[in-house]
């Protein structure tokens, strides 16, 4: 999660012209909207690892839309501020064995929405320590020291000054969270704006899909930013696929979880596609296509994207043994707002990610369902999109 910060800018993702958005510059693909789901404007983590909080905000300020209510740009770094509470007191109870760090998942959102509430970026901007753009690493060097320090500490025994410690640490950094303020003329507590603005925190669930667990059973899955060992439903990948696509067909967004490590994720290109690699692996019409092409300049040209290039096709067991020996990992989080398809007629997802709008489709790219498959680790989606035959099997 960590891996790809980028510092960008801001921007809006609706309104901004078709050829805009999905401009055909750089890559041989050609791109039209199949399903556009409103949302709000591309925001930028900066030089955090907190995609989670981006992805899971955005993911809030669209369902908000669907139901109806007033945009409302949501403050990430309230959900980043809040998790720390959490995070801390889990690693103190582990013994500084449990994971520490800036990342985590959606579930955190939600935990945080829960037992804190939610509050306006405009109210809340997180930044309190004289820099222009959120950056995290000294913050977070600081708890981390602190944190092993009051574990390794010669007393025996904790004393009753660790929390508050830790908790100024945060609102030195990120400044205080207001307990009242004036948002569009009306009070509110974070709390209260939270009721106000509808979202019940049980309507929403995380689902994956591997062989290790029982599928429609809730299980911990082993990935390190699940630091609060939260329990996921586990489907398999085709009813995980189906559950994303009928999400999207019926309106509501998708929170995403997924591994972007790949040389096929390129967030400049806007793409993000699982090609085949070796020769030998392909049918002989694909090996035809690239007959001609030197073994050793065929991944340039396929990861150059001058046209659209085969991709492998990906089963359960494909998927398990990525996850199993690592080369699928837990790397970020994006929120699913759309579909599209290219000129072959190729189904792939628009993904809203929040490394801000320096990419050819501002912010944007093009998630092939093949990636998805292979890539995708959780979701989240409102309960009410999972097929009944599927929600019966999970028990839900």
């Amino acid at each position: 999660m960590r891996k790809f910060i980028a510092t960008l800018c801001l921007t809006v993702f609706l309104g901004i012209p078709a050829q805009t958005l999905f401009a055909q510059n750089q890559t041989g693909y050609k791109f039209e909207v199949v399903k556009e789901i409103k949302t709000t404007p591309v925001k930028d983590q900066q030089r955090t690892g907190t995609c989670w909080s981006y992805a899971t905000t955005s993911f809030f300020e669209t369902e908000l839309i669907r139901m109806g209510k007033p945009e409302v740009i949501l403050s990430p770094m309230f959900f980043a501020k809040k998790a720390y509470i959490d995070r801390m007191n889990r690693y103190i109870r582990f013994q500084g064995t449990n994971n520490f760090g800036q990342g985590g998942q959606s579930h955190n959102v939600l935990d945080a929405i829960t037992n804190f509430g939610m509050v306006p970026e405009s109210v809340f901007t997180g930044k309190n320590y004289g820099e222009d753009i959120h950056v995290h690493s000294e913050m977070e060097a600081v708890l981390k020291g602190m944190i092993d320090a009051i574990i390794k500490n010669r007393n025996r025994k904790l004393s009753t000054a660790w929390e508050p410690a830790l908790k100024a640490v945060l609102d030195t950094y990120f400044g205080e969270t207001p307990s009242t303020f004036t948002y569009n003329g009306k009070e509110y507590s974070p709390q209260s704006f939270a009721k106000s603005l509808g979202i019940n925190p049980k309507d929403y669930v995380e689902i994956t899909s591997f062989t290790h667990h029982p599928f429609y059973e809730q299980m911990v899955l082993e990935i390190p930013d699940n630091w609060a060992h939260k329990g996921y439903y586990n489907v398999p990948i085709d009813e995980l696929m189906e559950i994303i696509n009928n999400s999207i067909s019926k309106g509501y967004s998708v929170c995403w979880d997924g591994d972007v490590s790949e040389k096929g994720f390129v967030h400049g290109k806007g793409l993000a596609v699982m090609p085949v690699v070796k020769v030998e692996e392909m049918k002989d019409s694909e090996q035809g296509k690239w007959a001609d092409i030197p073994a050793n300049k065929l991944l340039e040209e396929i990861y150059s994207f001058k046209e659209i290039v085969p991709e492998i096709m990906v089963t359960q067991d494909l998927r398990q043994e990525g996850f199993d020996n690592f080369t699928t990992t837990d790397d970020h989080l994006m929120h699913i707002v759309g579909t599209s398809k290219d000129q072959n007629g190729t189904p792939y997802y628009i993904i809203k990610n929040s490394w801000g709008t320096g990419n050819i489709y501002d912010g944007h790219l093009h998630m092939s369902e093949q990636f998805a498959r292979m890539k995708t680790v959780v979701i989240m989606v409102h309960k009410d999109v999972i097929p009944k035959a599927i929600a019966k099997k999970m028990g839900l």
